[in-house]
């Protein structure tokens, strides 16, 4: 069964050709390690909530954008081992986050239902 990481950050809007940069540099990694797809998105209609938002979740400020991205492995095992990889991986070292990482939230999911 297919397993999903889930990201949601929030990146400064004037850094988008960084974010892309960096979001395809990580892509290369994860795939070597067994991702099947890495999918990157840029908010463009991503509303403030009165009790929850993904602008409140990532505590986005007024010059950032909402950004959600999503990892595609095989299985969770195969997750597992990939992260465990990627993490260690030196290239990891001297790439640079071009957000705020404390404010990123993500999570691993069981795919349930595929349409």
């Amino acid at each position: 069964m297919k397993y999903i990481d889930g990201f949601v950050a929030a990146v400064p809007t004037d850094k988008q050709k960084e974010y892309l940069r960096h979001a395809r540099d990580a892509a290369v990694i994860f795939k070597e390690f067994g991702a099947l797809d890495v999918v990157e998105t840029w908010g463009d209609d991503v509303p403030d909530g009165k009790l929850t938002s993904f602008p409140m979740a990532v505590q986005r400020k007024p010059d950032e954008t909402v950004v959600f991205s999503w990892v595609t492995w095989p299985s969770r095992a195969a997750r597992d081992e990939g992260m465990k990889k990627f993490m260690e991986d030196p290239r990891l070292q001297n790439m640079q986050m071009p957000f705020d990482g404390k404010r990123m939230i993500y999570g691993g999911f069981q795919v349930i239902l595929e349409a």
